[in-house]
């Protein structure tokens, strides 16, 4: 186990150098800047701009080298600014920042550092995701196994086809429709915000729906083939009773793939959805995600990808660990 998880550890360094290096190049070889426009500036505005953040002239250039070479932007914005340093140097400014646990300042959001947005958006999301995950993990393997126990009845047919729907159905289309029945019609649930449990619940529900029918499906199928495999049949013959050769036989070995679909997941939810975010007005990491995206925020958007792909390695170890506990034929170090 100890040497299982040495590896790990550094595969985990090993993938999260590559994701920081390809954010790096990919963001630097995008065109543009931070600040550049769609459209043209006419020459007094930019005159303007650059008066007021104190641009202009050989006081300007100076303050540009310096700004431009804190926050690392793009050669193409360099060469206007003056000479900045390679872009090797600023590969290797950019690391050496990171290993101190520095991710920078934004580009968009002046005065704030990323690790400071994260740190007030990422509870939120993962408080989010967390419960989404918990609604769809319990609701998902209970409805695959009733769907499996009662096959080729009305209930596995029901079953199914709601969660068929349930997948077909994007967030952007039940989030609205149980807004309007739940808590406009109904007044059960507040509409939107955050800060109390009941705000909570129906996000969480919008969010997790398609992944209740995605562990529904795949536990349904995962478990019909394992009760017709050898061992349940002689656990059978042996006497053993029906929940017993369901729980501590068949169910064990059944929920394998849902464990392996489980780890992917469970980063996916904790690191936000901008679409639930954006219909429940959740102050998330979700939006400033994408918005990282369309601002060309690069320190913003590598800070969200290096958290996203340490949550994904982090996951899949623990769905590694879990196989030995749920299967004791899987060794680790085998």
């Amino acid at each position: 186990m100890i040497a299982f998880l040495f590896r790990r550890l550094i595969a985990l360094v090993a993938v999260l150098f590559g994701v920081a290096t390809l954010t790096f190049l990919l963001i630097r070889m995008a065109p543009g800047s931070p600040f550049s426009t769609e459209r043209n500036l006419p020459p007094a505005i930019e005159k303007a701009l650059l008066e007021k953040y104190g641009l202009d002239g050989d006081s300007g250039r100076k303050a540009a080298v310096e700004i431009t070479t804190q926050w690392g932007w793009n050669e193409e914005w360099t060469k206007r600014a003056g000479e900045v340093g390679s872009f090797f140097e600023q590969y290797t400014d950019y690391l050496s920042d990171l290993l101190k646990g520095d991710l920078r300042l934004s580009t968009k959001y002046r005065n704030r550092s990323v690790k400071e947005i994260l740190a007030q958006t990422l509870p939120v999301s993962m408080t989010l995701g967390l419960t989404a995950f918990v609604i769809a993990t319990v609701l998902g393997v209970s409805l695959g196994c009733v769907a499996a126990l009662r096959h080729h009845t009305w209930v596995d047919h029901t079953a199914m086809i709601t969660a068929l729907l349930a997948i077909s159905l994007p967030a952007f289309v039940t989030g609205p429709i149980l807004v309007y029945v739940i808590c406009l019609q109904w007044n059960l649930l507040p509409v939107g915000g955050w800060g109390t449990p009941a705000h909570l619940v129906l996000p969480a529900l919008v969010l997790a729906a398609p992944f209740v029918a995605y562990i529904a499906r795949l536990m349904r199928s995962s478990l019909l083939e394992t009760l017709n495999q050898d061992f349940i049949r002689t656990a059978r013959a042996k006497g053993v009773s029906e929940p017993s050769v369901l729980v501590r036989h068949a169910l064990k070995v059944a929920i394998l793939p849902v464990v392996s679909f489980l780890g992917p997941l469970a980063a996916n939810l904790l690191t936000g959805s901008v679409i639930v975010e954006s219909i429940f007005q959740i102050p998330g990491a979700g939006g400033f995600f994408v918005n990282s995206i369309l601002n060309r925020d690069s320190f913003l958007l590598g800070g969200v990808v290096i958290i996203y792909c340490t949550l994904v390695v982090i996951m899949n170890l623990l769905v590694d660990i879990s196989y030995t506990l749920l299967d004791r034929r899987i060794k680790l170090d085998g």
